[in-house]
């Protein structure tokens, strides 16, 4: 059995495979996926016409020379105050995002057993299951996940890279390059908001390395009883988030509401994450965020992690802590790791024990 600390999870059943059994009968979902206190909370949609609407980043906009100022400290203050933001213009081709796209889709849509063929194994994070899950008692989440390794290249385990659909790694692979281009690109910018050289900071992520988790989030008839995805924070320095289909499910907590995101056609969902709070000093926040679900419509997403270099050392940056002090510990980059995948997610927990 699987066990986190040798870095896997403990074996928890197909979520899709338990909808198509529950949303066709008229019994409860299994007690481990009730979340009631989840469903308590009020939440606010996001949009226009309200003061939650999330930030909106034009990355032409940053890169012309006229606005690349006003864009710049807007793309700052989003990072400041909301942690996330949604990517226009960003590069992406269109066909890359499709074929991408299609294929996860047809991946989902294999049987379960053509799925387990790429089914997480003990000592590793890659793979097809359920991620974060520690102890036997752990409530559990609605969704299943299928990690892989992207960058660098040759870090990837094909073991766990699909042969069908035929076009899958072609499709991953160029996805991936298309990614880091926009968070190379992002990363400078933030440098410049703030006020510390780019080399530095850009040096932490060398060789840009990457990893990618797709969710599939059946629908449950029960909807408001369990959770897509529990509330956490990301342990990376950037996640780029695409939403697959047309369901909406991700949720952020913003002054202590939860703000459902309504993402907008064509763009990318932009989160800090836990390593970029502190390598800001705290400057950018890195934001709780859950996912939930829908009672009749399958949704699903696609998240980008990008991370520091494995021999990198996490702390703020230097230029960062001349006056206020260092508001944060730092440690091996491994060491965190290591701690954020031997734990359940749970909110900002572990970002908060490594304040100083």
């Amino acid at each position: 059995m699987a066990h986190a600390e040798a870095g896997g999870y403990l074996p928890v059943p197909n979520v899709q495979a338990l909808a198509q059994t529950y949303n066709t009968s008229e019994e409860q979902v299994p007690e481990r996926y009730i979340r009631d206190e989840e469903g308590a909370d009020e939440v606010i949609v996001d949009g226009p016409d309200t003061s939650f609407a999330i930030p909106i980043i034009d990355l032409n906009k940053l890169l012309d020379p006229r606005s690349s100022k006003d864009e710049c400290a807007k793309l700052g203050s989003a990072c400041e105050q909301w942690g996330f933001f949604q990517l226009v213009n960003h590069g992406l081709p269109e066909e890359v995002i499709h074929n991408f796209r299609n294929d996860m889709i047809e991946f989902f849509k294999q049987p379960l057993e053509a799925k387990k063929t790429y089914s997480m194994v003990p000592g590793n994070l890659q793979g097809y299951g359920q991620h974060f899950v520690v102890s036997e008692d752990q409530k559990l989440d609605w969704a299943d996940m299928f990690s892989l390794v992207l960058r660098p290249s040759d870090s990837r385990d094909m073991r766990f890279w699909p042969s069908n659909p035929a076009s899958f790694r072609d499709s991953v692979d160029r996805y991936s390059s298309e990614a880091a281009k926009v968070v190379s690109c992002l990363l400078r910018f933030l440098a410049m908001d703030m006020g510390v050289q780019p080399e530095p900071l850009l040096e932490i992520f060398r060789g840009q390395p990457q990893s990618l988790r797709m969710t599939y989030y059946p629908p449950c008839r029960q909807a408001d009883k369990v959770v897509g995805l529990s509330p956490h924070t990301d342990g990376t320095g950037l996640t780029l988030l695409l939403q697959v289909n047309d369901v909406h499910g991700l949720q952020i907590r913003k002054d202590g509401k939860w703000v459902a995101v309504n993402a907008l056609d064509g763009a990318l969902i932009v989160n800090c994450g836990d390593i970029l709070e502190i390598l800001s000093n705290g400057k950018y926040r890195s934001i709780e965020h859950r996912a939930v679900v829908h009672p009749i419509k399958e949704r699903m997403s696609a998240a980008v992690f990008h991370h520091p270099r494995h021999d990198a050392t996490v702390g703020p940056l230097s230029e960062l802590v001349k006056d206020g002090g260092s508001r944060y510990s730092s440690m091996a980059y491994m060491d965190f790791r290591k701690r954020f995948f031997s734990a359940k997610l749970d909110g900002r927990g572990l970002i908060e024990s490594l304040r100083s």
